[in-house]
């Protein structure tokens, strides 16, 4: 490059300033401060954005972990929670919902009444047997038992009906005639506190049962009824009365019997003998000895079979048995003086035995006429005697002479 073409800086500098900076206007202090705050908010803004470049994502977390936890306020009282969370639909009630239009199920009533209530309310009672004078309607039970009455046995409370309320099972009986018919009656009370009948449980029959005796409602509702196969009176002891106790339930509309016995076997007390002996004669034998014999009757007019009967005869010391006739004795009868027994089998009702028994007097013995007696009696499984209603025809008389 040729030595002319080299500039000079010094002097392109002097040039510069003679030209150039003689038309720029120099500006004041306040000009000076707002140029020198612009410049350092340009800078900062430069530099943060830098900062922020490098440090995110990871950075951030870092910084944000290693950060000072704040100083720990005054606590405040969380209030009592009162609502739940607002549901998005319509609130649903809980419990199964009930049919539109259905109102709540209503209560039933109480169906327990006292004695004294029962005692105090006129009632209805189901039918009693056609022929009858019993009342049903408007009836005051009463429990004295008079002639003319309806009288108040026993009675139980308990769920009958299966409602979930108790109602009340009474024994009554109707006091008119002899007969003394019972039932046993399902009482409630209806909404507005009124009794009324719910229906029969029993009825005693002219055959069996003909003696209701006491009641019991169990817990599932079944009424418990303790029956006997006949009614005491006229010479017939309670005792004597087979006993049974059967359950009944209702079925929406009646009772209807669900356990126990429904007959009855045959009752051992309602055997009847009758017993008859014709008069004994005495006459001489060979021997020096007087021999005669009786032939004796013995009836069953009852409607139960004796299972054995037994014979005693109440004779004098001299009167002793005497030929083929004591065969038919399942025992030989004693030899000994006093009472004979003659043991026989078992006589089914409207059957007999005849029997023509001897019986001798020893020699010289000096016997006289006179009565003995002989008694018929049925015997059960254990041989112990079988009382009879009517007793006065098991013992008759026995002439000698």
């Amino acid at each position: 490059m040729p030595d002319s073409e080299i500039l000079d800086p010094t002097e392109e500098f002097a040039r510069y300033r003679r030209t150039v900076l003689a038309a720029v206007v120099v500006p004041g202090p306040a000009a000076v401060r707002r140029t020198v705050r612009l410049r350092r908010r340009r800078r900062w803004a430069a530099l943060v954005a830098a900062v922020l470049a490098m440090f995110t994502g990871p950075t951030l977390g870092y910084v944000a972990l290693h950060r000072p936890e704040p100083r720990p306020g005054p606590v405040l009282p969380t209030p009592d929670r009162t609502d739940g969370p607002t549901p998005s639909g319509p609130a649903i009630p809980s419990g199964t919902p009930s049919p539109t239009g259905a109102g709540p199920t209503p209560t039933p009533p109480d169906g327990r009444i006292s004695r004294n209530d029962l005692l105090a309310t006129p009632v209805t009672l189901p039918a009693w047997p056609a022929g009858t004078q019993c009342p049903t309607g408007g009836v005051r039970l009463t429990a004295d038992g008079k002639e003319g009455r309806n009288a108040l046995l026993a009675l139980d409370h308990g769920d009958v009906d299966g409602d979930g309320a108790q109602e009340t099972v009474a024994v009554v009986q109707c006091v008119f005639g002899t007969h003394g018919w019972q039932q046993v009656v399902a009482f409630d009370r209806d909404s507005t506190g009124r009794v009324v009948t719910v229906g029969r449980v029993v009825l005693s029959a002219r055959e069996r049962p003909q003696w209701l005796i006491g009641v019991q409602v169990r817990g599932d509702g079944v009424v418990r009824v303790q029956v006997g196969d006949i009614y005491p009176g006229g010479g017939w002891a309670g005792e004597w009365s087979q006993r049974q106790w059967r359950g009944y339930r209702w079925d929406g509309g009646s009772f209807r019997q669900v356990s126990g016995p429904t007959t009855f076997p045959v009752n051992p007390h309602e055997v009847n003998l009758v017993v008859t002996a014709t008069d004994l004669v005495l006459g001489g034998a060979p021997d020096g000895s007087r021999a005669g014999s009786t032939t004796v009757r013995v009836r069953n007019v009852g409607s139960a079979p004796a299972r054995s009967v037994a014979l005693r005869f109440d004779l004098p010391a001299a009167l002793r048995p005497d030929g083929d006739g004591w065969k038919a004795c399942r025992t030989a009868p004693g030899t000994a003086g006093g009472p004979v027994r003659c043991d026989l089998r078992g006589l089914a009702p409207g059957a007999e035995f005849r029997l023509a028994l001897g019986l001798r007097v020893a020699p010289d013995d000096p016997l006289g006429a006179g009565t003995a007696e002989l008694t018929a009696q049925a015997l059960d499984a254990e041989n112990q005697v079988v009382a009879e209603v009517v007793e006065y025809d098991n013992v008759t008389p026995l002439p000698y002479r």
